[in-house]
């Protein structure tokens, strides 16, 4: 299991600092800085995502890939750039995504997501 960050006084978070981080093995992610009920990671699936729903609200942002953003009943690609949103509890998930993907999450708010 990766330790949470402690806050930092940090402001600034390079994606290559980051991608460092991301232990091998099945869990793909690390916590990278954390401030209130905001938290900061990075993920990198590989073969398969297997996120299940979060308790709090959640935006992704690509930085790096391709592939299938599943939400829900929603089924829309994605590639470096682009910004997906799921809310707490939302079943969502990558898939067919390429080896080389990565993405910043942010999970922010109270648990059961903002109403």
């Amino acid at each position: 299991m990766v330790s949470p960050a402690k806050e930092s006084t940090d402001r600034r978070f390079l994606i290559e600092e980051a991608m460092k981080q991301i232990p091998d093995g099945d869990s793909r992610f690390a916590e990278i800085f954390r401030h209130g009920s905001l938290r900061l990671e990075i993920y990198a699936p590989r073969s398969r995502d297997p996120q299940q729903p979060h308790k709090q609200d959640e935006i992704y942002f690509v930085v790096k890939g391709e592939g299938i953003f599943v939400n829900g009943e929603t089924r829309q690609p994605f590639g470096p750039g682009d910004v997906m949103f799921a809310a707490a509890g939302e079943v969502h998930r990558f898939e067919e995504f390429t080896d080389d993907f990565y993405t910043w999450v942010i999970f922010y708010g109270p648990d059961g997501g903002e109403k």
